[in-house]
């Protein structure tokens, strides 16, 4: 174990002779000892034959791969940590190479602080006394259906690794998320990342139905058990079997719904509506909500000892504003969907465009996005998406909202030094989309700080009147 030399043996495979120079050096002065493989082949023999704390290797390599690497090392060294970096990152492969042992995943171009937390946790990881690893879940052929989940910002791949080790069990999950986030792609992509993703995976929207129909929806009725019941139905936890039941706006079930849910997921039964008979389900649960679930539980209208059965592995879904590095990819995306099921060619979008659709906020996030591309694309002749096509709230984004409108009138070396504050933080504000978690960070000042300011200044965002 790392306590029992002095320093901790890294072990560094890529076939990239700069980077593992450039990372040898970098862990030698962090006082580490580090040996160096250009093969797979190469790295499996010292990992093996040496006792190497922590291995770093990337995943595409000659002949053999980093995955073989994985795999043949978890194999015989099932306690040794695994770190997986690579240029060509996408959901699939992070889940694929978390699924196979890999203790983190990180991209290239290398972050070194980034590596640097991914290293420190592996070694305490390996240090653990109580550290227990499980059997590696592999995920099946590349020709299942795709996910179709898009990004590759930090958030995303954070995202991506909740995703894969979530799979590897049927413990309940819940994704919170903003509507329009992608939380039933989520939970797709975990079931189909999952032993399971053979069995059915039935998606209910709890909000849509009132509560006698969404009862029977989920756990079938018989015949006659209320008017309009004809025939007996088999609802939706029956039909699932051992598959995956996604349950959307689960924030939204009546205390009755919310009673019935409580007691299968704690003793795995049910009563279909209108019998005295018992079932047992084996359903795999996941639900969703956009709102805050513990305000609801504070406030009483929401179940307590329910959201703790849900909250059993929780996943957040950063809203799209703080996905800007995501965009061009995205839009790249959204329009080739578009092309295909609206048979269009758009090839390129305009500079102006991609310069608008960059800076708006995207409160409905991507389900918004997909929206005004979708209306853009319908309404271009040409190949070129412009920024004519686009709604006017978005091509005014860029402008700054009358009610934040700065005054220029007065020469800025005559303006007060709390003008200047007052200036400073409405550019900031504006800046970010008004994401005050970031601004916090541009202004460097704490989150309170700031709510005392905006009360100060009476600020408010461009879609919500200020208190004049």
């Amino acid at each position: 174990m790392v306590g029992d030399r002095e320093l901790a043996h890294i072990l560094i495979v890529d076939d990239d002779l700069a980077i593992c120079q450039t990372l040898k050096s970098h862990f030698q002065k962090n006082a580490f000892q580090v040996s160096l493989a250009n093969t797979a082949e190469a790295g499996i023999t010292i990992a093996l034959s040496s006792n190497i704390d922590a291995i770093i290797s990337d995943i595409r390599l000659p002949a053999k791969g980093g995955l073989d690497l994985l795999r043949e090392v978890k194999a015989l060294k099932p306690e040794l940590p695994i770190i997986m970096i690579t240029a060509f990152h996408n959901m699939e492969m992070t889940v694929a190479a978390m699924q196979c042992g890999a203790m983190d995943y990180v991209p290239k171009p290398i972050d070194l602080p980034e590596l640097d937390a991914a290293v420190n946790r592996a070694l305490f990881a390996s240090s653990r006394s109580d550290h227990v690893t499980g059997e590696p879940l592999i995920i099946g052929a590349t020709d299942v259906s795709p996910t179709q989940i898009v990004g590759q910002s930090f958030a995303m791949k954070e995202v991506y690794k909740s995703i894969a080790l979530v799979a590897q069990s049927r413990v309940t999950a819940l994704i919170l998320g903003e509507s329009g986030t992608g939380k039933e792609l989520v939970a797709r992509a975990i079931h189909n990342a999952s032993a399971e993703r053979d069995m059915p995976f039935i998606a209910v929207n709890c909000a849509a139905l009132v509560d006698s129909l969404l009862e029977s929806e989920l756990f079938g009725h018989e015949r006659g058990a209320f008017t309009g019941a004809v025939n007996a139905h088999k609802g939706k936890v029956e039909q699932v079997g051992e598959g995956t039941l996604f349950l959307d706006e689960v924030a939204e079930l009546t205390p009755l719904i919310q009673g019935k849910l409580l007691r299968i997921l704690e003793a795995r039964e049910y009563s279909p509506v209108g019998s005295a008979q018992v079932k047992k389900s084996k359903a795999r649960f996941i639900a969703a909500t956009n709102v805050d679930l513990q305000a609801r539980v504070a406030s009483g209208e929401f179940r307590e000892d329910l959201f703790y059965r849900l909250n059993v592995a929780s996943i957040n879904l950063p809203p799209l504003r703080e996905r800007q590095g995501d965009m061009p990819r995205l839009i790249d995306f959204l329009l080739r969907k578009i092309n295909r099921d609206l048979r269009k060619n758009i090839r390129r979008v305009s500079g102006e465009a991609m310069a608008c659709l960059n800076a708006f906020a995207w409160p409905g996030n991507v389900r918004q996005l997909d929206n005004v591309l979708m209306k853009a694309a319908v309404m271009e002749r040409g190949d070129t998406l412009t920024i004519d096509r686009l709604p006017p709230e978005i091509k005014c984004s860029r402008m700054p909202a009358s009610a934040l409108e700065i005054d220029t009138s007065m020469p800025k070396d005559l303006l007060s030094l709390r003008e200047l504050e007052k200036n400073h933080i409405v550019r900031v504000l504006q800046r970010t989309g008004w994401h005050k978690g970031q601004a916090c960070e541009i202004l460097d000042i704490s989150r309170p700080k700031l709510e005392r300011r905006i009360h100060e200044f009476n600020l408010s965002p461009p879609d919500r009147p200020s208190d004049d």
